[in-house]
């Protein structure tokens, strides 16, 4: 099969792949931008002599000062964990149509290979479409933002420029990267001519395993410090490399312990529960409860995010309070000129998790508007037997809030004490700040409403779903 038969067959497809494939290519451009702004901060050079010395060409001390731009970068990188997150979400859309349309591609002669090609080549070349439209964004973003003001400072970085190959890295990674995932989710499934053949999963009942990968992102902050002070501050890079290690093995454990939490839940209903919409609830979590960990973990990987940032906040007032406390003991008064860089500078963390968090509500909306969609004929012979609709949009809701809501506070604990750990004391008798308690409730009421915002406008397809013409659709 040619090139150009693939190309036409991985373009082809209903509203439905039209959407997967547009949501697709818009992860990858968010993802992109995300990688050209930290990769631009990592290329602004040092300037000449004392290693002190700032760039004095910018206006934000994020940018002046050296040290602050490799964490900078650093929250970029980590932005486009959730980004990713629903890049995966949305390749699941349509999935069940995508599947018989490649059955019928085997059918007509095709190769096992050929169709995994197709679908691989349908990833990569919206993924590659949202990273050419990302890399021209930035391109001209970057010239029209370009405006120094009168003292010849600049708001952003637009006067440097990225290495090609780093930027090419990106340009062509994350479109490879989308395609090996999608070989990853084609590897259950087996596309015959007569039909689409899941192969068997996992099975049995999750285990809490995922409790240690929590534990070792938790290890993994605490031994930051220690590791500093043996090297004496050199080792920089790997000292950051183990703090990325150790925030990726948190996400995945609380990722990947969703689903435990799920079958817990669902066990949990079926003992207790005695009306049918918590108990069709119970039976979906038990059934699947690993489809809470793929629902959930854009959401929960911003909720780490988020919860270490309320870590580093309470650091930062903290520091701030024994700085001016210092001042007034020895007689004069601070300007606070630290605590409002620091502090403004966390308003821009807070910014950049809520995006990441309205990021993976988008992603949730897309997962449960699939799933009630893909189980149309299910959920319209319910209703044809006499379940009302109500009872049916009752359960999709306990299927989702039972797991999403022990998830939440476990996210945000992982979180908080990785950043708590990272910030360390702050005095010599050991000050440390307290929990700031109001802005984690604050980020775990926002997160559970935005899961309520999006329960309630995926139960409005719920009508259309159940009606009984849905009994004769394919």
């Amino acid at each position: 099969m040619s090139l150009a038969t693939l190309t036409r067959l991985a373009l082809a497809g209903n509203r439905t792949d039209a959407a997967r494939v547009a949501l697709t290519a818009l992860s990858a451009m968010l993802a992109s931008l995300a990688g050209f702004a930290a990769l631009t901060m990592l290329a602004i050079p040092r300037p000449p002599g004392d290693p002190w010395q700032q760039s004095e060409q910018y206006v934000s001390a994020l940018l002046r000062e050296p040290g602050l731009r490799g964490g900078t970068a650093f929250a970029l990188v980590l932005l486009t964990i959730p980004v990713l997150a629903l890049a995966g979400q949305s390749a699941r859309l349509g999935a069940p149509a995508r599947d018989r349309r490649l059955a019928a591609l085997r059918l007509a002669g095709a190769t096992p290979g050929q169709v995994t090609r197709v679908a691989m080549l349908e990833t990569g070349l919206a993924g590659l479409v949202g990273t050419f439209v990302g890399l021209a964004g930035y391109l001209v973003g970057r010239s029209v933002l370009h405006r120094p003001d009168a003292n010849g400072q600049l708001a952003l970085p637009t006067d440097v420029l990225p290495p090609v190959p780093a930027m090419a890295i990106v340009v062509l990674g994350l479109p490879l990267l989308a395609a090996a995932a999608t070989v990853v989710l084609l590897g259950r499934v087996a596309t015959t001519p007569l039909g689409v053949v899941r192969r068997a999963g996992r099975t049995g009942s999750p285990r809490p395993w995922p409790a240690l990968l929590i534990g070792l992102g938790v290890l993994a902050a605490a031994m930051v410090e220690p590791i500093q002070w043996a090297l004496r501050g050199a080792a920089v890079e790997w000292l950051a490399l183990v703090v990325l290690l150790g925030i990726f093995g948190a996400v995945m454990g609380v990722i990947f312990g969703t689903a435990w939490i799920s079958h817990l839940a669902g066990r949990t209903l079926h003992r207790h529960a005695r009306r049918p919409a918590a108990l069709l609830a119970a039976r979906r979590l038990t059934d699947d409860p690993w489809a809470s960990s793929r629902t959930f973990a854009a959401l929960l990987a911003a909720l780490i995010i988020a919860g270490g940032a309320a870590a580093f906040r309470a650091s930062f007032q903290l520091r701030a309070e024994l700085e001016q406390e210092q001042n007034r003991l020895a007689g004069f008064g601070g300007d606070g000129s630290y605590d409002s860089f620091y502090l403004n500078t966390m308003d821009l963390v807070d910014l950049a998790v809520a995006v990441a968090v309205a990021i993976a509500a988008t992603g949730l909306l897309v997962t449960l508007v699939e799933g009630i969609v893909s189980r149309r004929r299910t959920y319209a012979a319910l209703v044809a037997t006499g379940v009302p609709r109500a009872t049916i949009g009752t359960s999709i809701a306990w299927q989702i809030l039972a797991p999403v809501v022990p998830a939440v506070l476990i996210a945000l604990g992982a979180g908080y004490a990785i950043g708590r750990l990272l910030t360390g004391d702050l005095s010599q008798d050991g000050r440390t700040p307290d929990v700031p308690l109001e802005q984690l409730a604050v980020q775990g009421a926002g997160a559970i409403v935005a899961v309520l915002v999006v329960i309630g406008l995926g139960l409005l397809f719920l009508r259309s779903a159940t009606e009984v013409t849905e009994l004769r659709a394919g």
